[in-house]
């Protein structure tokens, strides 16, 4: 006993004994005893198989409609190295997809064939060690390094305009329509912009209650007024996306100028049926298979030199979808 006690007292073992002990504490107890992970919103890489050749054929469909090659590009990034072999199985069986379109959307994300890599015959368990260590490293600077970055952003208040709308986001009540005596929503979405968010464009996949994909919704900037930086958004594109319907359907937000310049209207009108934002606001979207309910639960305007009521300083929105009922 003495002489366990002995070694305990040394830095080193004190530190291993540790280490394992808290893997165990960890891992075990904590990790899959009390709290067991539990997978929600994975990835479309994580699909199955069918599931990932549904969501290759909507990103087809999504790019003929749209034509929105970073969009394209996103959702392709999103099936990670499935990727190849999910499209190659949509090329040799289209169905009612034409060709061309899967051409079209294969020449726009540039698919590659997959490098080989080269085997290692011998060292390969060192080899393997060593890159598990370089990993390992990279990853511990790489924590540290944010961490460091994260403490400066907060001494320095420094917090992009991304990270606000989603604290915005999170606090903002969902509408309880079972307490409105309305059937409650499949799905239920908050977005929020905040000026500077130059890259806004927030998509949300549309789940049935037994996992199934079924389309998909989202909000994105569709028209910025004036120059310089941040932009100035003046409207945006909510727009909903039916996996059974093959079809996007795109409503157009609009602050109060825009709405009422005839010229600007007109030319949106082209992307989808235009309405003016005021706090509550709701518009439908529907298709074949999805009834999407629109609502605005909160904004303000921007100041500065441009027209009064002209752009967005902020501006969240409730996306709630129900499946319709099959006939």
């Amino acid at each position: 006993m003495d002489a366990i006690r002995e070694q305990l007292e040394k830095p080193l073992v004190a530190g291993v004994v540790g280490l394992v002990v808290g893997i165990i504490i960890g891992l075990v107890v904590l990790g899959w005893w009390l709290f067991p992970v539990q997978w929600t919103n994975a990835s479309p890489a994580d699909l199955r198989e069918d599931a990932r050749i549904d969501y290759t054929r909507m990103a087809v469909d999504s790019y003929t409609l749209n034509e929105n090659a970073e969009l394209a590009k996103n959702r392709w990034n999103e099936l990670g190295d499935s990727g190849p072999d999910t499209l190659a199985q949509v090329q040799s069986n289209p169905g009612e997809q034409r060709s061309e379109d899967i051409q079209a959307f294969s020449e726009i994300v540039e698919v590659q064939a997959p490098e080989q890599m080269p085997v290692e015959e011998e060292g390969g368990s060192s080899l393997t060690l060593l890159l598990v260590m370089c990993l390992v490293t990279v990853v511990l600077a790489g924590a540290l390094a944010a961490y460091f970055l994260l403490r400066q952003g907060r001494s320095t208040g420094s917090v992009s305009p991304a990270a606000q709308a989603q604290e915005v986001s999170k606090q903002m009540e969902r509408t309880d329509y079972a307490a409105l005596g309305e059937e409650t929503p499949m799905s239920q979405f908050m977005t929020t912009y905040m000026l500077g968010d130059d890259l806004f464009d927030d998509s949300f996949s549309i789940d049935s209650p037994s996992g199934e994909f079924l389309g998909e919704c989202g909000v994105g900037i569709s028209e910025a007024i004036g120059v310089g930086e941040p932009k100035k958004v003046a409207a945006f594109e909510i727009w909903l996306f039916d996996k059974n319907d093959i079809q996007t359907v795109t409503k157009v937000l609009m602050s109060e100028h825009a709405f009422v310049d005839d010229a600007l209207r007109q030319r949106l009108t082209a992307k989808g049926e235009p309405f003016q934002a005021d706090p509550g606001t709701e518009v439908v979207l529907e298709t074949a298979t999805l009834r999407l309910v629109a609502r605005v639960v909160d904004m303000a305007y921007g100041g500065g030199a441009m027209p009064e009521n002209s752009h967005f300083e902020r501006v969240t929105l409730e996306l709630a979808v129900w499946q319709k009922e099959q006939a």
